[in-house]
């Protein structure tokens, strides 16, 4: 299927598109949204308003996301359109780009086009993966079981704990601090900056709203301040980590300014542990439930790899974005989309489209058709994926290797509030015991 740009249909937003997108976002339905993502696949390119689009099919998806006619830029939405509240300024530097703003997480290059998009993340990947550090993420194996184990060792006589608070929250947040080289002992100061940041999803009404912009405005602003006095001494002393290399090297494409090293640190260090804390605790979660795949991967441990993948289809942490744009007029699956209207793309629906997934609500670690969108796609696809793939996986495995007969407390626990990224926000778990390293 592809997108063409003559023909197509127009169409109101329906009632039962618009109920069913109600139903996906309602608080109440977190533990199991998957019925409702189910009503709103029967069309997989939906108008649930005036100027909204949702788009729920896998292949339409694709579609979408390699199509240059589709912005991840905010600033091109229709006048008058905001993402969680926020309205993007719609402000152009001389070459049309759009103009340094204060750092915020919705200035970093995953909220950008080609080709600044382009430059910034290749900037960025030069520290971090192929080709100029192959094989930096998986020379980071043993230090990741080390800091996995630690957390379990800390567990110390207890028989219940929060799994979100005791491991699957501390262990990606060390992780990304030392791969930008933040002092393990200021760790603790970004869980209170980061929940204020992305609490603006999670608003309740118009007064929550404010509130929760005004929270997220001062932490973004504290944040900045942290890390551009934390960017000054790389400057001044280069330590062997990603923001001594944002901020010092001079590449192809130049030096990275403050303002997008500022972004970028602000993006990976939230886009950096935030859907990992989700991955992990969907993981244990959706194990305990099915007791003879564990059993498996206990007895399998390289298994892992296919569990993991299963689960990240099955229960993504990234369940909408909602900050496509289109740039001009063009038919998706038959719908017309106009210009400058805003698109949700539902990663979670298309992972459970039927037309793509065999029995796509089963849990199938051993199924053969696994092209998953949990990591995205197209050239916004994860940044941090091979990162966040080898935390999971080493947390799975070292979690029930070491915990003996653990079990649900709470099923289904509760979750936060955040429609866009799904995830317990604590997951109690009981055991019998730990067993040694």
């Amino acid at each position: 299927m592809t997108i063409t740009e003559t023909t197509g249909t127009t169409s109101t937003g329906t009632t039962s598109t618009q109920e069913a997108y109600a139903q996906v976002v309602d608080h109440a339905n977190r533990a199991d949204p998957y019925p409702y993502y189910a009503r709103l696949r029967e069309q997989p390119v939906a108008r649930l308003d005036e100027r909204t689009f949702v788009v729920t099919g896998h292949q339409e998806i694709l579609d979408l996301i390699h199509d240059p006619r589709i912005s991840s830029d905010p600033r091109n939405l229709a006048e008058g359109h905001s993402i969680g509240g926020h309205t993007p300024a719609a402000e152009t530097d001389a070459e049309g780009e759009p103009a340094e703003e204060s750092p915020s997480l919705l200035n970093a290059f995953v909220m950008l086009d080609a080709p600044k998009h382009d430059r910034l993340r290749s900037q960025t990947m030069r520290h971090f993966g192929p080709p100029h550090h192959a094989g930096y993420v998986d020379a980071m194996r043993g230090d990741m079981a080390r800091i996995v184990n630690d957390l379990i060792d800390g567990f110390g006589d207890a028989r219940e704990v929060d799994l979100v608070e005791a491991l699957a929250y501390p262990f990606p947040v060390t992780m990304i601090c030392e791969v930008l080289g933040v002092p393990r002992e200021d760790e603790p100061r970004f869980h209170a900056w980061s929940e204020d940041i992305i609490a603006t999803a999670e608003a309740t009404g118009p007064e929550d709203a404010a509130e929760k912009r005004e929270r997220a405005g001062l932490a973004t602003a504290q944040l900045t301040e942290y890390l551009s006095a934390l960017a000054d001494e790389k400057t001044r002393d280069p330590k062997d980590d990603l923001l001594s290399g944002l901020v010092n090297h001079d590449g192809p494409g130049g030096r990275m300014s403050r303002v997008d090293v500022l972004n970028t640190a602000i993006m990976l260090l939230i886009g950096g542990h935030e859907t990992t804390v989700n991955m992990i605790a969907n993981g244990v979660l959706t194990l305990l439930r099915h007791p003879e795949v564990l059993e498996r991967l206990e007895r399998e441990p390289e298994h892992v790899a296919r569990v993991f993948e299963e689960l990240l289809r099955l229960e993504p942490p990234a369940q909408v974005t909602p900050t496509r744009v289109a740039l001009d007029d063009l038919v998706l699956g038959g719908v017309l989309i106009p210009k400058g209207s805003s698109i949700w793309v539902m990663w979670a629906a298309a992972n459970r489209d039927p037309r793509h997934f065999a029995d796509p609500d089963r849990f199938d670690p051993d199924r053969e058709q696994n092209d998953h969108l949990g990591f995205g796609g197209g050239i916004h696809a994860c940044f941090g994926a091979p990162l966040a793939r080898l935390e999971v996986q080493i947390a799975l495995v070292e979690v029930f290797r070491r915990l003996e007969n653990p079990r649900l407390v709470l099923d289904p626990p509760p979750y936060r509030r955040n429609p866009f990224l799904r995830g317990p926000s604590h997951l109690p778990i009981a055991f019998d015991g730990v067993r040694p390293r």
